[in-house]
């Protein structure tokens, strides 16, 4: 199977370009949907997690409360730590799963912190979705009603964007018009399904628009 890596920075617009390649009939697998699947009730995960910070980690029907287990951990790197040592190997089996299990010509693993958990070595591709700074800032205020101070903090626990573009084998500029994103998806796509048949085509690197 030929994977693709799509990744980018927070309020980058990823799910907006992984909708993009699901309406074409490629199989998305998002790793954070895979994150709140592991730690559902009966989970291992999520027992790993009460033993580890609490059952005050949890809502009251038992499921984990994430938001509250994010505020607990931001600002503390040995919990973070902790978490990671959790929740990374329970996703990282979810999503071998989800990759066996997917049919197409390609699939793209949707994966936030791509690069930040060396994942981007895993993949035969990586696609960033990548917007200027200040646009992730705008958009994550707007979306997330956090004030500046808040947004920046929240991008600077990611890897920085001169990170990730050095980890990019393609890249899509996604502060144009929803069709300007059609069209790069577009062509992606088509290089995609000749790089799945052909090593070859592999050589370019695409950088949109």
């Amino acid at each position: 199977m030929f994977i693709v890596g799509l990744t980018g920075g927070i309020a980058s617009g990823k799910s907006t370009v992984a909708e993009r390649f699901t309406r074409l009939g490629i199989p998305v697998i998002d790793a954070d949907a895979l994150a709140r699947d592991v730690v559902e009730p009966g989970q291992p995960a999520l027992d790993q997690l009460i033993q580890t910070f609490g059952t005050d980690m949890l809502t009251p029907d038992g499921r984990l409360d994430r938001e509250r287990l994010r505020e607990h951990v931001f600002a503390k790197p040995e919990q973070r730590r902790a978490l990671d040592r959790i929740m990374h190997p329970a996703i990282g089996r979810a999503m071998q799963q989800a990759l066996q299990a997917a049919q197409g010509p390609y699939v793209i693993l949707m994966v936030p912190l791509l690069v930040e958990t060396g994942q981007h070595r895993l993949v035969n591709r990586v696609l960033v979705v990548d917007v200027p700074e200040s646009v992730q800032v705008r958009r994550l205020m707007g979306r997330d009603s956090c004030d500046e101070t808040q947004a920046k903090a929240i991008l600077g626990a990611q890897a920085s964007r001169d990170q990730r573009l050095a980890a990019a084998h393609d890249i899509i500029n996604n502060e144009g018009e929803p069709a300007t994103l059609d069209a790069a998806v577009d062509s992606l796509h088509r290089a995609y399904l000749e790089m799945a048949t052909d090593p070859h085509a592999r050589e370019r690197r695409w950088q949109l628009p």
